[in-house]
């Protein structure tokens, strides 16, 4: 298995939004499973620019183990009104728009992974620094700070109960993990971006951040795992808990 990893920098205000949220727009700090994929796909569209993004996406889907990401910097979230327009043409003193609520984040950079069930595709390290590349919706746009990595990533199973230490989202399954130390906040993520079938979930992922007066900073959680737990080591990175 091989992990690509890549430092971005957010080139202005992010808003990556909770699928449950559509009206008052909440959002993710940080990208959850579905973003990074979607990010990958987009940039590898818009490099090769000879299929439909969809076929990018169930193409990537079916090669990613896991993906996440961690921040690298404290980051702020705010909400905003904005000014929706409903209609482009009606009687005069009719209404043409809405007030909707929505949330912003800012932060500096943000380190994202991939890991893949064998090797990294080359065309995605070279669509990652000749294509725009975007964190959540297409304005939410971001730069590479450092040249993608590919890292060897080795998947095994914990034989007994072990302390772990992670910076990145784990499930969060109370009966099989126990946090030891560190601060997380728990989000609804999907695992992928593609419904299969009739059934698309939102799973229950720990993000290792805290808050603290308005600031969301990054964290390592140390968490007790049970046996037969399957975690994934990606060299110099660090470890990845994965879904029972």
């Amino acid at each position: 298995m091989e992990a690509l990893i890549v430092n971005v920098r957010l080139n202005s205000l992010f808003s990556i939004t909770l699928p449950f949220s559509w009206q008052s727009a909440l959002i993710y700090p940080l990208m959850p499973s579905s973003a990074v994929i979607g990010m990958l796909a987009n940039a590898l569209q818009r490099y090769k620019d000879d299929k439909h993004p969809i076929e990018y996406l169930k193409m990537l889907e079916d090669k990613v183990e896991w993906a996440g990401s961690r921040l690298l910097s404290p980051c702020v979230i705010k909400s905003y009104i904005m000014s929706a327009i409903t209609k482009w043409e009606d009687k005069l003193g009719k209404k043409f728009t809405n007030a909707l609520g929505r949330q912003f984040a800012f932060t500096k950079d943000i380190q994202v992974m991939a890991i893949f069930k064998e090797t990294v595709p080359d065309d995605i390290i070279k669509s990652l620094t000749s294509a725009p590349i975007t964190c959540g919706d297409s304005e939410s746009c971001a730069t590479p700070i450092t040249p993608p990595l590919i890292k060897t990533a080795i998947k095994e199973n914990i034989s007994e109960e072990s302390l772990i230490n992670t910076a990145f989202p784990f499930p969060f399954e109370p009966d099989k993990f126990e946090g030891v130390s560190g601060k997380g906040i728990v989000y609804m993520i999907h695992e992928r971006c593609i419904k299969k079938g009739k059934s698309f979930p939102l799973n229950s992922y720990i993000f290792p951040i805290r808050e603290k007066e308005g600031i969301i900073e990054p964290d390592v959680i140390t968490i007790k795992c049970k046996k037969d737990t399957n975690i994934i080591t990606v060299e110099d990175i660090g470890i990845i808990i994965l879904k029972k």
